[in-house]
Order: C-alpha cells, then structure tokens, then sequence
C-alpha cells in the first residue's frame, strides 16, 4: 500500500485511539519495549544504566510503547536518547502530547517512514509494534531496520498472528465488497451495521480474541476496514527473521510457545523431547488458537548466545514485573500455586515450597547470592544447591508469564 493510504488513515483514525490526559492517572504498559523485558531478552540483563541507550520506535503511533520506555529510562535514571518515526501527522500530536503531560524530555518526534532511515541511528534497541504486517514487502521493513542496528543491539517486534485472528480476513473481504468508494466515515458506519447484523455462525462472531472493533472507531478500522495487513504464523517469523539476518531469542508470554502447557498426555508429552525452540514455539501455535498476534525478540546470530539473561549467576538481580512480591508472600498458602491466564486458557502456576520466601525478598536490588544467604541465615540446613532448586522452579514459573526477570549489575 502506497504510504500516503497509510497516512491518510491514521490520519482519520489515529492508532490505537489515546487521550493524552488519561496520562496523569497511568501509564500504559505492555511489550514489546518494557525496559526490564528488553534487558532480559536482548541484553541479557547487562544493560548498564549510567550509558545512554539509543533507542528507534519505527511506526510510534500514538505513543504507547514510546511513552512506556520513555518513562521507565526516565524513572531509571537512564540518560536515554529516544527517536520516534511515524507517517502521521495526528498520531505523532498525540504522542508529543502525552510526552508533554508526563514532563518527558527523552524523546525526539520526527514524521516519516521507517523504509527512509537515512540519516537516523545507530540504535541500541529498535521498536517496530504493528507496524511489519501493513507493509508491501515486511522483509525490505525489517532489513531497514536492521541497517540502523549498532552492533549488539536488538529489535522487538508486535505482528499479528495467523490462528488467532480466524475470521477477520474474510469480514475484511466482505466489507472492500460492501463499501469500497465510499468515504471513510460511511465506511465505518456501513462496517457497524454489518456487525450487529452478522450471524452467529460467522468465524470473526466465533471468536473470542478478537476485540479491538469493539473498543474504538480507530480499532474497527484498523481492524475490518484496513488497506494491507497480513498474519504470520511462527515458521513464517523463522524465515522472515533468517532473511534478514536475525535470530528470534524469545516469544512473549514464553509459556504460551511452550507447547507442554497444552498437552496432557505424557506419551504426546514424551513426543516434545529433542524439538528445538521455533518447532516448540510452531506447535504451540498451532494447539492454542489463541494467539492473534506473535511478541517476540531478535538480534543478530552472533549475538543471539548472550540475549538472554539466565539466573544461573549468583550476581543477577530478579526483577518482577508489575507483582507485589511480598504482598503475594504474605497471601501464599502452603502449598499453593497462582492463577495465571495464557490467552484464555487459565493455569495454575505451580510455586516452590520456599516461593513465599524467595518473594518477599525480591525487591528489584537483591542478588540471587544475596537472597540465598537472607534465607540461609535463618535456615542453617538450607544448601545452595537446594536453594538453587527453588529459585529455578519459581523462576520458571514466573518467567513463562513474564513476570520474573533478570539483570546484571553494572560493571
């Protein structure tokens, strides 16, 4: 789609639809682009946060993923030098608004394409959230991107998943049918008319993980009415991502690519052993149906071994993400696990018999080391290698929802 479609939509219908003075009262967080998600998958916990981070939103929007970072370096003290790129005019307001209310100053607000970077970068972390999937050609988007990569760094990408968005494309198909030529305000009108009229046979009806149409005149558009969008399943990332250069280091949330959390039956269990983490990743697609859009991490192959933080360093730091670790410790039963949603599928995440513990201990500062010799000091039978085993099991709990994860102190 020529870029002047593109700009002539979110023109109209800035994407997703934003009150800048909503942030007085919150801050809109999510992935990619959490500061802490960031470290842990691309950086492998070792970002130092005394050196400026370069960092490129490729298609900002209206500002969610730029204002969210903008925030957490600011907050960090993080001498950050933020660069937003966007076509439109009325989405890039609302973003330089919102940086406005929250007093952000890391921030430089440039209209254009991220296919025209000249002139721009290097970048230690490039953002490019919904952006991929509108493009003629998604791989000239990524390799663009990837020439304003500083050696080392790292990409977070948002595209839309195949399974998961079962019946929007043949409603987009109906719609160009229905209301091609019309102006863009009729357009919408004509798509809401349809939708109170569809029967409840309809796929898009049938499913359950389809909601933006609902939330915005801006989210039906983008949605049903969009010019050029296209869905990816996790083999097609795989050969996006190779020819390009890169490597995929991590989907998010990571339990919901792990297929094992769908299947029951040890002996398909057993038939998991020996797959590696995009086969993994693919099968799980395919049995959650869930999935409308894939989160995930890259870097360049020589630098995929070290992206991602690990806790088997008794000087990595845990970190969690929006969780009350000794609030939830104080409300744990022996025992007992927590609640967690994997796209509408509810689990419960299996905690350690020293969670309750481990948690209350966490507090963005305390080493794995210096959570054990907390413990040990008041449980002298406590050996490294059973506290070891804890933490693992806790981490693997809490990781797989993106709720625990790592860095490194500065060096």
């Amino acid at each position: 789609m020529p870029s002047d479609l593109l700009r002539a939509q979110y023109e109209a219908y800035p994407y997703p639809a934003r009150d800048p003075r909503d942030e007085t009262s919150r801050l809109i967080a999510g992935s990619p682009g959490h500061l802490d998600e960031v470290n842990h998958y691309v950086f492998g916990g070792r970002l130092d946060f005394s050196r400026p981070l370069r960092v490129l939103f490729a298609g900002g929007g209206t500002g969610d993923g730029t204002i969210m970072l903008a925030q957490h370096c600011a907050d960090a003290g993080i001498p950050a030098e933020i660069t937003y790129v966007d076509l439109s005019d009325a989405s890039r307001a609302i973003a330089e608004r919102r940086a406005e209310v929250r007093k952000l100053t890391n921030i430089a607000f440039h209209r254009g394409s991220l296919l025209e970077l000249d002139g721009f970068g290097p970048f230690d972390y490039i953002d490019c959230c919904g952006v991929l999937h509108h493009l003629e050609d998604p791989a000239a988007g990524l390799k663009s991107l990837v020439s304003v990569l500083a050696p080392g760094g790292g990409i977070g990408l948002m595209v839309y998943g195949t399974f998961g968005r079962t019946g929007v494309y043949p409603l987009q198909d109906a719609l160009r049918t229905l209301t091609g030529g019309l102006p863009d305000a009729e357009r919408v009108d004509l798509a809401k008319r349809l939708l109170k009229t569809l029967p409840p046979t309809n796929w898009l009806k049938r499913n359950p993980f389809i909601n933006d149409h609902q939330e915005s005149d801006a989210g039906l558009y983008d949605l049903l009415l969009h010019s050029r969008d296209r869905a990816y399943t996790v083999p097609d990332l795989a050969k996006l991502a190779a020819a390009c250069d890169l490597v995929i280091t991590a989907f998010i949330e990571p339990a919901r690519y792990d297929p094992a959390r769908y299947i029951a039956d040890p002996r398909l269990s057993r038939r998991l052993d020996g797959l590696d983490m995009l086969r993994r990743a693919a099968l799980a697609e395919q049995l959650s149906g869930s999935m409308t859009k894939h989160v995930f991490y890259l870097t360049r192959p020589e630098d995929a071994a070290g992206a991602v933080a690990r806790p088997d360093f008794p000087d990595a730091i845990p970190v969690l993400r929006d969780l009350d670790g000794p609030a939830i410790a104080r409300g744990l039963k022996p025992g007992a696990g927590l609640r967690a949603d994997l796209g509408g599928l509810p689990v419960n995440l299996a905690l350690p018999r020293l969670a309750g513990p481990i948690l209350a201990r966490i507090d963005g500062r305390t080493s794995i080391g210096q959570l054990f010799e907390s413990l040990a000091a008041n449980d002298r039978s406590l050996s490294p290698q059973a506290f070891q085993s804890q933490f693992q099991d806790l981490y693997a709990a809490l990781n797989g929802v993106n709720k625990l994860l790592l860095r490194r102190p500065a060096s």
